[in-house]
Formats: structure tokens, sequence, C-alpha cells
């Protein structure tokens, strides 16, 4: 007698031999505890330092407005931050690949994006793994859509396992570690943190430890961020204008509260502003400012109301690019190693502004040297201390 075939197959060939537009997805955590923690980030206090009312990152992909938005946004050439990012990325991943050629690796994706550079990673890893499991993980379920629909185009027949997760919590990437070992075992995983997504966190360390504690000594991280040779006022308009610049971007920005407020927006309304983030890394924050001379109200997703005063700010996005010594930093405190050369160096001309995206292949550090790195985060937390003083000053 044939053995029987799980159930989990017959749902791959199934959902493989099948034109219309399936899409399968897990879902790690209760959706209305999001709502709960939006609507509270929105009830923040009248601010312009950028500790008020905010969306945080996961958030601002979070629904199918800002979702579309995201996708036309990443398709406009005057987001020169996302461009770059796309343009270089074969290249650099070129260089990256042969440190993993012999790993025979799964793929999870934190945060999936639009999938193309997940279709780039596919299209080598199943090379070297025919049963690979490739798991995008994301916040919001139709980005999950989104960029699923771009890897299958590379992949239509083999399975894919979408987590809608926010796996900016340390408890969430556990238990995804933990559902990963029951389906792979020992297998190594590479995970990837690409587009420059660590940087949109409020607390960058944070996010990238809580990523590094659940790699296993056979894993390996892909991570991609943004950089910058130089952290002076120059520097830190190039980088403002450089989301201010994109109307796409603007409206992508605004996309989180057009969905969940009945705020009638405009990107005029909207400021931009850089400074140094100690020595570390220049900090981008985009506001959303009443300027309509008068106190309004706004309601939320629970239905309840909440004065939006006349010169307030909501932050709407974060982001960052890091100097050559800040990225290092970044790395030893969430007990990073990296395994590939460093990109290009900085030209010796330090007077002048250069923006670049680095890509990196990094392993978990020793065991005996996590004292030393839990030091070092908590050193470079205190380096970050007044930076957002200092954003504070910008209007």
């Amino acid at each position: 007698m044939a053995e029987p075939v799980p159930v989990i197959r017959k749902l791959e060939h199934a959902l493989a031999d099948d034109d219309f537009a399936w899409s399968l997805l897990l879902v790690g955590e209760d959706q209305t505890d999001k709502l709960a923690t939006l609507t509270g980030d929105l009830r923040g206090p009248v601010s312009t330092t950028g500790d008020g009312k905010q969306i945080t990152s996961g958030f601002s992909y979070w629904g199918i407005g800002p979702t579309i938005a995201w996708a036309n946004a990443t398709n406009d050439p005057f987001y020169l931050v996302m461009k770059a990012g796309a343009e270089s990325f074969l290249r650099h991943w070129r260089k990256v690949r042969p440190h993993v050629e012999n790993g025979g690796f799964h793929l999870v994706s934190l945060g999936v994006g639009t999938g193309q550079k997940d279709r780039v990673l596919l299209g080598d890893l199943t090379e070297r793994r025919s049963d690979l499991l490739y798991v995008p993980v994301d916040l919001s379920s139709e980005m999950l859509h989104v960029g699923t629909a771009e890897t299958r185009r590379a992949r239509s027949d083999r399975f894919l396992l979408p987590v809608q997760l926010d796996f900016s919590h340390q408890d969430n990437l556990t238990e995804l570690r933990s559902l990963l070992v029951r389906l792979v075992g020992d297998d190594p995983v590479m995970y990837g943190l690409l587009g420059n997504t660590v940087a949109n966190s409020d607390d960058d360390v944070e996010l990238l430890s809580a990523v590094a504690d659940v790699l296993r000594p056979q894993d390996r991280l892909l991570l991609e961020v943004a950089t910058t040779n130089t952290l002076d006022e120059t520097a830190a308009k190039r980088a403002s204008e450089e989301y201010a610049n994109s109307e796409a971007y603007r409206y992508y920005a605004l996309s989180a509260l057009d969905q969940n407020t009945d705020l009638t927006t405009n990107t005029r309304s909207m400021t931009f502003a850089a400074a140094p983030e100690g020595d570390r890394a220049l900090r981008i924050e985009a506001y959303y400012q009443n300027q309509t001379g008068r106190d309004v109200s706004m309601r939320l997703p629970n239905r309840a109301h909440v004065d939006f005063a006349d010169g307030d700010n909501i932050r709407v996005t974060l982001s960052r690019k890091y100097s050559a010594s800040g990225l290092d930093g970044l790395l030893a405190a969430a007990g990073l190693t990296r395994l590939n050369d460093r990109g290009q160096p900085a030209p010796p001309r330090r007077s002048t502004t250069r923006f670049g995206v680095e890509l990196m292949l990094l392993a978990r550090q020793a065991q005996e040297s996590e004292p030393t790195s839990t030091a070092a985060a908590d050193i470079w937390r205190k380096a970050a201390g007044g930076a957002d003083a200092v954003a504070g000053k910008r209007r």
C-alpha cells in the first residue's frame, strides 16, 4: 500500500495547477491587537520633536491602500533610495553568493516588499536545494500577496508559506523559529532583512538583536542597509530631499493616515527633516502637520476622536543612512559577524557627500561574546540618545 500523500503537499499541487489567484496565508497573531497598537500610537500628545503621534514602521504598509501606494512609490524614478537599491541589488548579491553556494539554505524573508529581490535569491538558492522552503513574513497580508505574486513567477511549482506576523517583536521571532525547526529540522536557514528595513525601526539595535537571537550556528542573515560617507549638514539636507522630491513617496507616507483616520490629507502639509544620530547615521523623518490654522478632530479606527491641534505633527515615516563606523557598531551591538568583504570604501574627499547601499551576509557571534555584545548595544543606544533632541530642532 502506497504511503498517503500529506494534505499540505496536496494543497501545494492544487494551488500550483490553478490559474485563480489563490494566496495561502498563515496568520501568526491576533490582528485586533495590532489595530489597538496603531490606535494608541495615533493618540500621542502634541509634539514637534517626534515623540508624539506616529505611524510606526510596520503599519506604514498595513492594508491595501498603503500596499498599493508603496508599490507605486517603488517604481518612481524620483524615489532615489529605492531606485539605488533596486539597481544595485543583483551586483551586490553576486559578490555575496559565493559564500552561500554550498549551504543548501531555506529562505525566510522578513519584510517581503514587492518580492523582486527575493525572486533573485530564489533563482540561485533553488539550484542548491530543490526542496527549498520559502517563508515570506510581513505584518501586511496585502503586501504578502503582492510580494509572493512576484516570486511565484520564479518558482510556481514550489511550496511557499507566507506568514502574517510582526517580526519586530522578539517573542514572535522566537515562535517563528520554532515553527521553522518543526518544518525543516536542522537544515540551514537564510533570513533576509532587505530594503533598509532595519533602519525604519525606532530601535534598530533592538530589532537587529532580536533577529540575531534566532540565528543558529548554521543559519545566516542577509542584511541590506543604506549608507552615507558623511554626517554633516549638507548630507542631511540631501538625504531629506531624496524623500521629499518624490511625490509618489509622499502619497505612500500619508496612505496609512488616509486608511486609518478620517483626515483629509494633502502632500503639501508634509515636512521632511534629517539630522545626525550621534556619529552612526543620518536619521530622516517625514511628518504630516496640521497647517489648517485651527484645531481639528480626527476619528481613529476604534471610532474614538482625538484632537489634532494646529501645528501638531504626526510622524509618518522614519529611516536612516548609516556611516561605516555606525554600521560596524550596529552589527557589534546585535552580536553579528560579517562574512563577506566590506563594500567599496568612501572616497578620501570627506567633503563630498556620497550615499550608497550595502549588502552583507552575517552570522551570529559565538556564545561567549554575548555579554560584550549586550554592553555594546547599551553603549550604542546611549551614543544616539541625543538624536531625537537634535531632530526636534528642525522646525
